[in-house]
């Protein structure tokens, strides 16, 4: 591999799907995969402490470049130690590049060969992020994984935009290659192309001719169906090697990386446990429950009996209190009780991969979810 300081090793492949547990080393620790990595955007997952973090079983978190540039610097972390030492987290980082901001801020954004051109969103000043700026960032942030920079473009889009933004990434990818210098962190290209099957494989075999130690797949939850995911998976891990990790990006619906997983995705990461939580919507075995609704007012009982995090120490009664009382305590409980659950699931997925059970495993947990969100339409 191309970073010396990494290994992957696959343990076992399913039996009825192309899901595999694995796993990835790295100097900040032993991944075990499939893994959910929580989203610490700004060198904190939002509301939530570090060790509370820890707690929930997560393994890895991820910064995002384009926003610690901004703030505090990426020279301020260096100058403190780095991301690990910043944000007291010992586990593994992976850093974005910033590539989905030239999606999200695209108002704000002009790109060009050279790179992506932005207004900041605090001030208004204008951004350079170019190939070797992303790189340089990162290395000063010293995260374990680092991301190329690539340009994300909104679905659906016109083939011949979503082509050119997809040979751009290549182009962007090798300059990438070319300026990262440290040992100690892994670069991972970022497969695109649309849900063009064709794009997608000159993308991935792109990519693979370039040499990454990972390869991750962007350009998704953008506006697809969940079918339309599938697919475009499917075709894309066919041009994958088999000896390195695979990381679908800013996929978060449990139903979705249940299915990414079947299609032998190893890594995951969203905002959706902690933005979810922070408006009141718990994810359980049996669903997504509404904490703030009425009926919810005297129940005793808590979210999810079997879950050990501090949220299920409490009545659901309890929690929807917090909420209509506008206590801050609240919103905090149910990121921790959603980053928990997302850690549980994927410990399930895993031994379920380990037993040759994965299918067993995914229908179970479509059908709790099936169940709970017809109750709670009622």
């Amino acid at each position: 591999m191309p970073a010396r300081a990494f290994s992957f090793e696959v343990q076992h492949r399913s039996a009825n799907s192309s899901a595999r547990c694995s796993t990835f080393t790295t100097p900040h620790g032993e991944l075990a995969l499939p893994t959910f990595m929580p989203v610490g955007t700004l060198g904190t997952v939002k509301g939530v402490t570090i060790d509370q973090v820890r707690e929930s079983g997560a393994q890895v978190v991820l910064g995002n470049t384009y926003h610690l540039a901004l703030r505090p610097g990426s020279e301020t972390v260096r100058n403190l130690g780095g991301l690990h030492q910043f944000m007291g987290w010992s586990g593994p980082i992976l850093t974005d590049s910033g590539g989905y901001q030239i999606f999200s801020l695209a108002n704000r954004t002009r790109i060009t060969e050279e790179g992506a051109v932005f207004q900041s969103h605090i001030d208004g000043r204008t951004i350079e992020l170019t190939p070797e700026r992303s790189i340089a960032i990162q290395e000063d942030l010293g995260s374990d994984i680092v991301m190329v920079l690539d340009h994300v473009v909104p679905l659906p889009s016109q083939k011949r935009e979503v082509a050119i933004a997809m040979e751009r990434s290549l182009r962007w990818a090798a300059r990438c290659r070319e300026v990262a210098r440290r040992d100690d962190q892994a670069l991972f290209g970022i497969v695109q192309g649309g849900l063009d099957a064709g794009l997608r494989e000159q993308s991935a075999k792109g990519l693979v001719s370039i040499d990454f130690t990972g390869y991750a797949i962007g350009g998704l939850s953008v506006g697809e169906t969940q079918e339309e995911m599938v697919d475009t998976l499917a075709c894309t891990v066919a041009h994958l090697p088999q000896s390195r990790p695979r990381y679908l990006m800013g996929v978060g619906r449990p139903e979705d990386i249940l299915l990414a997983i079947s299609q032998g995705v190893d890594m995951f990461d969203c905002v959706l446990p902690t933005r979810s939580g922070r408006h009141g919507a718990a994810f359980t075995a049996g669903g997504v429950v509404r904490v703030k609704n009425e009926h919810h007012r005297q129940e005793k009982l808590p979210l999810d009996a079997e879950c050990p995090c501090i949220a299920c120490k409490h009545s659901l009664g309890y929690l929807r209190h917090l909420f209509v009382s506008g206590e801050m305590l609240g919103p905090i409980l149910l990121s921790i009780h959603n980053l928990t659950y997302y850690q549980r699931l994927m410990h399930g997925a895993r031994e379920a991969i380990r037993a040759d059970r994965y299918q067993d495993f995914c229908k179970a947990c479509f059908e709790g979810w099936q169940i709970a969100s017809e109750d709670q339409n009622t």
